[in-house]
């Protein structure tokens, strides 16, 4: 009997755990449930327990994965089934490595994600790529897509970008690097899809191989074509009827295209479209004739002149007195001394809306500045480097003029310690400076900005210019190139500053006592890695 009863206490005991395991995974984890279980899952209420999650819609669970970063997708679609279906089926964007042996699981792939209407392609240069059978399933199963990026897809042939652009019409933008494909298969994208608003080529080889490249564009993409970025390209100028085409082109990027594209400005000066308010021009061969030309083009706001020798003030006057709605100038003169103080007095006469100037191997004086500071009330931002006549006379101009400015970079310049001064006791709306490779320029006087305007976050780099190689600093604009991060509200400028000041202090206290524990060669090295996201975003 005692042995009867002791097997009934145990039983009970067993009943009792197993209820309290079964709440416990239901108020946890109920997604985990089998299917048998879906009626318990998705009314809760009526065993008491409260499963908010079960409960909402898939629409809004869509909305949830939506806001979270694609790693952390990758981990909700593990949870349950319900999950890995919703997340597929909500997700939009895809990155895809595009070896080859990735054509067997394409089918499966977007079973899943079915809803996919922004596409990145990417290859590893050593690795075959998939190739036109993979792209036509893709397009086939992916009809609305919308974005499609391509790189070092070497396999892709004209055959099978044009039944891609036969499938995907509604494409609004492609960008492709590093691809074999040529005329044929670039045409095909501009005459099936009239919607294509941005356009990016980046080495294209199959245009290079050919002396004379068959002519692209302008189809009918060229009515809707907004921006058009040209990189890297031998034969680039093979897209001029695309260019001269597109009437509603707003930005264009020509960087390291050979050949001499004075002709092709002509041209568009004659035919053309006011409509262009963003040009970017790298290592071109541009002169004086293309600017003019350009400057018809009276709605222009942004200018980025970087390594064209052959543009001098000419050129730059002629911008300045026909482009008046200019807001951002760049200029990289490369240590060619062709652009001085005359074009940027008559960007000062004629832009009085100019809000952001990098001026890179240029040699301005006090004469430009002043005029510069006193006709441009909104100049907000401000880069100096590697200016041969830029030194505290010229800092103290822009201290006591440019009331408005909000961020100031010095670079290579003869500064010194005169100028910190005056910079303390100016610009009054200034929320940062940054001052690099300024060998006059000591940690006493940055503490001397600090302590003077605590709301200014001083960003002072004397370390590296002590230690600096002669070879470094050319004045290159890979070497010297500037970027103006978003400008931060006004209402939080003043907390910001002193955060970013305090932490500047706090990090040069940190590399004093790391010098103690390293070489200086060392000590350098890390500094310099640390300080690498600071440089300009490449055209890469």
């Amino acid at each position: 009997m005692g042995q009867a009863a002791s097997t009934a206490a145990v039983a009970n005991r067993r009943e009792r755990t197993t209820a309290k395991t079964t709440r416990s995974t239901s108020l946890v984890s109920p997604m985990n449930a089998t299917e048998e279980d879906d009626d318990d899952i998705r009314h809760p209420v009526d065993r008491g327990i409260s499963d908010y999650i079960s409960d909402l819609p898939d629409e809004c669970l869509a909305i949830v994965f939506q806001s979270l970063s694609p790693a952390d997708r990758n981990q909700c679609s593990l949870v349950c089934r319900r999950w890995l279906i919703v997340e597929g089926q909500s997700r939009q964007r895809l990155s895809l490595n595009a070896k080859l042996d990735l054509l067997p699981v394409i089918s499966s792939l977007f079973n899943r994600f079915d809803s996919v209407t922004k596409l990145a392609l990417k290859c590893d240069r050593r690795s075959v790529s998939i190739r036109d059978e993979a792209l036509v399933i893709i397009s086939e199963r992916c009809p609305n897509l919308t974005r499609l990026k391509l790189r070092a897809c070497r396999e892709l042939t004209d055959a099978g970008m044009e039944t891609f652009a036969r499938n995907c019409k509604g494409l609004k933008k492609l960008s492709c690097g590093s691809c074999t494909f040529g005329s044929k298969g670039m045409n095909a994208v501009l005459d099936n899809c009239a919607a294509l608003e941005e356009l990016s080529v980046k080495r294209l080889r199959g245009i290079a191989e050919t002396a004379v490249a068959e002519p692209i564009g302008p189809g009918v993409a060229a009515a809707s074509l907004k921006t058009i970025c040209l990189k890297e390209l031998y034969n680039g100028q093979c897209f001029g009827s695309l260019i001269l085409g597109a009437k509603n082109l707003k930005t264009l990027k020509l960087f390291r295209c050979s050949g001499d594209w004075d002709t092709l400005f002509t041209l568009m000066a004659e035919r053309v479209t006011s409509m262009i308010a963003d040009v970017h021009f790298e290592r071109l061969q541009i002169s004086d004739i293309g600017l003019q030309a350009i400057s018809h083009c009276s709605n222009l706001e942004i200018l980025h002149l970087v390594k064209t020798p052959e543009c001098t003030d000419l050129g730059l006057v002629a911008i300045a007195e026909r482009c008046k709605l200019l807001r951002k100038l760049h200029i990289d003169g490369w240590k060619a001394n062709r652009i001085g103080d005359e074009g940027l007095i008559a960007v000062a006469k004629f832009c009085p809306n100019l809000q952001e100037l990098v001026l890179i191997g240029v040699n301005p004086t006090k004469a430009s500045l002043e005029m510069l500071a006193s006709n441009c009330p909104n100049l907000e931002r401000l880069a100096l480097c590697a200016s041969d006549t830029v030194g505290d006379p010229e800092i103290s101009c822009i201290a006591a003029k440019c009331l408005a400015l909000k961020k100031l970079c010095i670079k290579s310049c003869p500064v010194s310690d005169h100028g910190m001064e005056a910079l303390a006791n100016g610009c009054p709306n200034l929320v940062k400076v940054k001052v690099k490779k300024c060998k006059g320029v000591t940690p006493e006087g940055g503490d001397w900005l600090r302590l003077t305007r605590g709301s200014v976050a001083v960003n002072l780099d004397t370390v590296e210019a002590e230690l600096q190689d002669a070879s470094a600093s050319d004045g290159g604009a890979q070497d010297n190139a500037i970027e103006f991060p978003p400008m931060p509200v006004c209402a939080a400028a003043s907390t910001s500053g002193n955060i970013a000041s305090r932490s500047t202090v706090r990090s040069a206290s940190f590399k004093q006592r790391l010098g103690l524990l390293s070489g200086r060669k060392i000590v350098a090295s890390t500094l310099r890695r640390w300080s690498g996201g600071s440089t300009s975003a490449r055209h890469g």
